[in-house]
């Protein structure tokens, strides 16, 4: 049975259609996680993120698996390991600091990882879509690895935390 794994890869105008619908979902994931709904009178906005944020417990990580799809479809663009970690790192800062009760509710709303995730890979994508011969294949196996054990390992923290403090309020 042949190899058709990569037959996607090698057609130019295929790979240019998928990036740019590529392009697409991350500004849209990006738009509804970190600038859904504007205040008035002024230019500040916020979006899915900051809102399930202010949930006690699960609203930090939750962001964190959303903010996730823009993590992914950067993997699926063949994006560099070096711009995955990057936009892997902005989406924990965002995590770890949001989980703190007020300030990091305050922290993610000023942050907005997801816009700046989706600008790193907006710029990647804007870059190979024009010279689509310059892209290489990159290996993802480790990578993908932190990417998927970074939130469980978060949930399990958090998980832990809450178990603590209702232990202490509740001998």
């Amino acid at each position: 049975m042949p190899d058709h794994s990569d037959r996607h890869d090698s057609d130019p105008q295929l790979r240019h259609r998928r990036l740019l619908v590529a392009r697409q979902r991350v500004a849209m994931i990006a738009h509804g996680l970190d600038g859904l709904v504007g205040i008035p009178g002024t230019r500040l906005r916020f979006g899915l993120d900051s809102i399930i944020g202010l949930i006690p417990g699960i609203g930090d990580f939750a962001g964190m698996l959303m903010g996730g799809a823009i993590l992914t479809e950067g993997l699926r663009a063949g994006a560099p390991n070096r711009l995955i970690a990057r936009m892997l790192s902005n989406t924990l800062i965002d995590g770890l600091v949001g989980a703190v009760p007020l300030f990091g509710d305050i922290f993610d709303f000023a942050f907005r990882s997801n816009a700046m995730n989706a600008r790193l890979l907006l710029d990647h994508l804007d870059q190979h879509t024009q010279t689509p011969a310059s892209i290489k294949p990159v290996r993802r196996g480790p990578l993908i690895f932190l990417v998927l054990l970074v939130p469980v390992a978060m949930f399990a923290l958090a998980l832990y935390g809450m178990v603590a403090v209702f232990r202490h309020l509740y001998p």
